[in-house]
């Protein structure tokens, strides 16, 4: 399909810059399969799920992988973007150009790092002086959070401020340390909407997505068959695996939280059409098209024009009807992507 398809007008005054206070009072865009869109608050969950309901949550925990260093008397700040080895990162480093091959950057706290490799997609190949466990109480000690480059923070780094992202972009669920972005549909959940959500009946199942930056990359190229998708790490649990198949057949609905659950399960549901359980990389790429075998409802934030994130939306729920959904959004205010709103979206009846 041609991505300027997938393309539409969004003012940089839409892109949010901090989160909704409380974090469940963020607005929720709810889009049926068919009729009017409703105008809705996150914390309204309780009233629009029932015990037919089985939210699926990314359990990922972001790492604090932005790293502020000196390479002799220059400034040099790095982003952490994918682990290679115990020891090793890829990551963007800023300014980039003028790092040389065995070039080291020194960090606080006796952290440093020797540049291995450059590459001409601006990536650098970086080996520290610590490995394992070490480094990653090191990170926890002097980085800051990996926020998109849309959210706009001072080049200075600001304890205080990231002290406060440090809140705002982990989920509730947060458990599994490996993310470098966070799985932003669920950082709505506070601990008191998930209990109100179980003393409702509404159950809570958990997969792990890795989070790569990756998710940010724009599609650069003219049609989706020639975009190549970026891989990330997953895993679910083989029982988890049949107790959601099983509440599908009992006339359950399952309810992704977040396009990183969406792709997972979608990846383990790819091979049988059924969920079994998955662990490795994925690179699934959903657009219109693409057949749904394990989701029936979709919990996620809104998305920047041509992203493959709003291909996959358009997938599960029609791109006409996603189009028309993301005006209504623009045209009322509802804050965009990472620390914006939330929209629950039922899948289509038919695809487009």
């Amino acid at each position: 399909m041609r991505v300027d398809l997938f393309d539409f007008d969004l003012p940089d005054t839409a892109i949010a810059q901090a989160p909704a206070d409380p974090k469940d009072s963020a607005r929720l865009l709810r889009v049926p399969a068919s009729g009017d869109f409703e105008d809705r608050r996150v914390s309204d969950l309780p009233d629009i799920l029932d015990d037919r309901d089985i939210l699926v949550v990314n359990d990922t925990k972001v790492l604090p992988t932005r790293l502020y260093g000196m390479r002799g008397e220059a400034g040099i700040e790095t982003t952490l973007i994918k682990q290679t080895a115990a020891d090793g990162w890829d990551a963007f480093a800023r300014p980039g150009k003028k790092l040389k091959v065995g070039d080291r950057i020194a960090f606080d706290g006796g952290l440093e790092a020797l540049v291995l490799e450059k590459r001409p997609d601006g990536q650098v190949a970086l080996w520290f002086n610590t490995a394992g466990p070490a480094l990653r109480e090191a990170l926890w000690r002097v980085g800051t959070m990996p926020l998109p480059p849309y959210i706009k923070r001072s080049r200075v780094p600001d304890r205080d401020q990231d002290a406060a992202d440090r809140d705002s972009y982990q989920t509730v669920f947060a458990d599994k340390e490996g993310a470098v972005a966070a799985p932003t549909a669920s950082l709505h959940f506070t601990d008191g909407l998930t209990q109100t959500l179980m003393d409702r009946g509404i159950r809570f199942e958990r997969l792990t997505l890795h989070v790569g930056a990756g998710t940010f990359l724009p599609v650069k190229a003219e049609d989706t068959d020639d975009h190549v998708m970026h891989s990330e790490w997953a895993h679910l649990d083989a029982e988890t695996a049949r107790r959601l198949n099983a509440h599908r057949a009992s006339g359950g609905r399952v309810v992704a939280v977040g396009t990183t659950a969406m792709r997972t399960l979608e990846s383990a549901a790819a091979q049988t059409g059924s969920l079994q359980g998955f662990e490795g990389e994925t690179d699934i790429f959903i657009t219109p098209g693409y057949r749904f075998n394990a989701v029936d409802r979709l919990m996620t934030n809104f998305h920047l024009p041509k992203s493959t994130l709003f291909m996959l939306v358009s997938a599960f729920a029609g791109l006409h009807r996603m189009k028309a959904a993301y005006s209504h959004a623009i045209d009322t205010g509802y804050r965009f992507y990472s620390y914006g709103d939330s929209s629950l979206l039922d899948r289509a009846e038919s695809s487009e």
